[in-house]
């Protein structure tokens, strides 16, 4: 019996020792530890784990490893620097830390991650030596978490007091704890929304309880509410937001309108989509002779009814932008502003914040105003309505594209109005492009829904005149509303919309991509660049590498966002821009009314400080809606694709990795993954620089752009994965 109890404590040594006890210093380096104490946060107790550690402690001590700072109290040496970064995990389990004190990010194995988790701000310590020519670190410690919420399905615990929730996400590398009592009520199966409470030193698995139940796994309305309680984004308002909201006075009064500049009578119409419910832009047209034209941007005056430190305000700012799902909006502000008295409705008075520009035959502006006023609609139009004006020249609105599924001439005067408002749209456009402005018109899906949100079909959505003139005239206000402001000195704190110079790896990379299809970029200077990435982006419309190509050089773009620090916007090719055309649907926007209207009455600079973190809060909340749009739209295709499984579809390569190919499928835009131990007719290996897979034996090669033929092999609507079969290449 002797002898096998010490046979048993022989086999039971401990694992990685060394790391652990170092881990375990150098995460509380300013504390001291007893063997005992480190016992305790392993978990251990036994006689043959005491010995090792105390014997393990002597050995980092000799090594000047440790320090004894007194007998039988141990401490960290710390001879490395700490840093700081953001960590990015992979699904594998590893991940990278971001972090501006070295120029390639710090790779992190699964042993190291130390329970930290994807997003979060981590402290760091990198080693000398390299994993696969990758600076290798460890984290240490956990400043801040990026997230305390994750959407998962709840496995109840048949018989026992617990339950765990595997998240959705595969970033989450680990299932969460929660107790029974904590479980809402949650069915076994049930999708749920947990939130991390705890994750005690030696569990494997942070504990949670259960905040909200989201209803079963496959249902529309559980994914689409799954998908915002991912990013914690908000579904509806609280009621005492909507009560506020409700309680506005709403009426266009005598009183305020005195305080305005009235343009009631001035020519004025919206142009929108089809489906739009809030109008937040109008443009007014008048000829005033001597070859000039005052052309007036009109912007709902969402401040006159948002005050600042209001609940209603502090909502706003809270979301700080509407979120577009394939099925709903949800929207920034109650519906009462949204879609009431913030909306420029035909034939209603609105008070609106407007940019007023005398503008000759060369689009040239002569003249600028700024301010509120009170403005009257004469007309809607959907952009099809007005694209039809533009293309016919007249004012008959044909029946197939008639908001009322009726033809109808419109007032011929509006009608001459959108001619002459187009004209001017393309001359300011032409100079634009040749400032060095990049094209960027890429196609959006969209999908026929029934009543019940099912896709019946898709369809694509292009830029025309009609929207490039709206687009036009709103750059217009932008980009002069932070020109007035930007150019005052002393200088001002302003919310500008900035946009970085292209990454120049980014730009070799797609160089190699579209090389495949035959086209050359031009990196020699800015403007080049643009010049260059325009022709391509002309060059690939219509062809089966569009929506590749499109994309790829939008990923090449740094990306946008919000700042009091202005260094111009590189693709628009503008000095000065800001945001100032849709505060119905973004918080910035109000910010840069209450900015305007706060200079334009004598006010001293406000605080850049508050700004800029009203800035970076608008950014990062921009991210996460436009991560929850993309996450929809993946969504709705796998559903739409899940009624066309016994279908060949022609697709082309969108992404090659050592786990398998992407495919785009031409038709419908909906990309899938063929994964690589799918491909049964040879063993492929992954060809980073050929962005390609070779089969060993046959030499065989699936390249990015290539077309092929592709099968749904499955859909799956949980973890918003769409798998195909490889049947082969196209042929022609």
């Amino acid at each position: 019996m002797t002898r096998k109890k010490k046979r048993r404590s022989r086999n039971n040594k401990i694992s990685n020792l060394t790391n652990t006890i170092l881990s375990i210093l150098k995460k509380e380096r300013n504390k001291t530890f007893n063997y005992k104490q480190i016992a305790s946060k392993l978990g251990v107790n036994d006689a043959s784990s005491r010995n090792q550690i105390i014997k393990k402690l002597a050995q980092l001590k000799a090594n000047q490893e440790i320090e004894e700072v007194e007998r039988g109290k141990f401490k960290a040496l710390v001879t490395t620097e700490y840093h700081t970064g953001i960590l990015d995990l992979s699904s594998k389990g590893n991940g990278y830390v971001i972090c501006d004190d070295f120029e390639e990010d710090i790779f992190i194995a699964s042993n190291n991650i130390n329970k930290a988790l994807d997003g979060d701000e981590v402290e760091f310590y990198a080693y000398r030596r390299k994993h696969r020519g990758k600076q290798e670190g460890e984290i240490t410690n956990i400043i801040k978490r990026a997230k305390s919420e994750y959407v998962g399905t709840i496995q109840i615990q048949d018989k026992k007091n617990f339950a765990f929730v595997v998240a959705d996400s595969a970033k989450m590398y680990t299932d969460i704890f929660v107790p029974i009592n904590k479980t809402k009520r949650a069915q076994d199966g049930d999708k749920v929304l947990v939130t991390l409470t705890d994750w005690p030193e030696n569990a494997s698995s942070p504990y949670g309880k259960v905040v909200e139940v989201l209803g079963k796994p496959g249902e529309h309305s559980t994914e689409i509410h799954s998908i915002l309680a991912e990013y914690g984004l908000p579904h509806e308002f609280p009621y005492e937001v909507e009560a506020y909201a409700n309680k506005l006075d709403t009426s266009i009064t005598q009183e305020e309108i005195a305080k305005r500049r009235d343009m009631r009578k001035d020519l004025t119409f919206t142009i929108d989509p089809k489906d739009a419910k809030d109008f937040d832009d109008a443009l007014s047209f008048k000829v005033l002779g001597n070859g000039l034209y005052e052309v007036g941007i009109h912007i709902a005056d969402v401040s006159h009814y948002v005050k600042p430190d209001t609940i209603l305000d502090e909502e706003a700012y809270e979301r700080a932008t509407s979120i577009y799902l394939v099925d709903r909006v949800v929207p920034m502000l109650p519906e009462v502003l949204s879609n009431g008295a913030c909306s420029l409705r035909p034939h209603e008075e609105k008070y609106t914040f407007s940019a007023v520009f005398k503008i000759n035959e060369n689009s040239e502006i002569k003249n600028q105003w700024f301010g509120r006023t009170v403005t009257y609609s004469d007309a809607r139009f959907a952009y099809e309505e007005a694209q039809a004006v533009i293309e016919s020249k007249s004012n008959k609105i044909p029946t197939e594209v008639s908001l009322t599924g009726e033809a109808y001439y419109t007032d011929q005067k509006i009608a001459d109005a959108i001619l002459k408002l187009d004209e001017l749209a393309k001359k300011m456009r032409v100079r634009r492009m040749r400032s060095g402005a990049i094209s960027f018109d890429k196609v959006e899906v969209k999908f026929h829904l029934d009543e019940e949100a099912n896709p019946t079909g898709v369809f694509f959505k292009t830029s025309r005149d009609a929207n490039k003139l709206i687009e036009e005239f709103m750059l217009l206000a932008n980009k002069k509303v932070a020109e007035f402001i930007g150019k005052q000195n002393p200088k001002k704190t302003f919310v500008y919309r900035v946009h970085d110079q292209p990454d120049d790896a980014k730009l070799s990379q797609l160089q190699t991509v579209v090389g495949r299809f035959g086209h050359k970029l031009n990196f020699k200077d800015r403007n080049s660049i643009a010049s260059s990435l325009n022709k391509l982006l002309v060059d690939v419309e219509g062809k089966k590498e569009q929506n590749l190509v499109d994309t790829l050089a939008i990923r090449t773009m740094a990306k946008a966002e919000y700042t009091t620090q202005n260094i111009g916007h590189y693709g628009l090719a503008f000095q000065y821009y800001s945001h100032f055309t849709s505060p119905i649907r973004r918080y910035p926007d109000v910010m840069a009314h209450r900015l305007l209207q706060h200079y334009l009455d004598g006010g001293k600079s406000a605080s850049e400080d508050i700004y800029e973190e009203k800035c970076k809060h608008s950014s990062n909340m921009e991210y996460l809606a436009t991560k929850a749009e993309r996450d929809s739209i993946k969504y709705m295709q796998i559903r739409f694709m899940q009624d066309h499984q016994d279908e060949e579809f022609r697709g082309v390569i969108s992404g090659v990795t050592d786990w398998g190919i992407y495919v785009e499928i031409i038709s419908n835009k909906c990309e899938g993954m063929v994964s690589v131990r799918d491909m049964k007719d040879d063993t492929y290996d992954f060809d980073k620089d050929y962005y390609a897979m070779i089969g060993r034996n046959t030499h065989n090669m699936y390249q990015l752009g290539d077309d092929v033929i592709v099968k749904v092999k499955n859909t799956d609507l949980i973890k918003k994965h769409l798998d195909f079969y490889l049947i082969g290449k196209a042929h022609d």
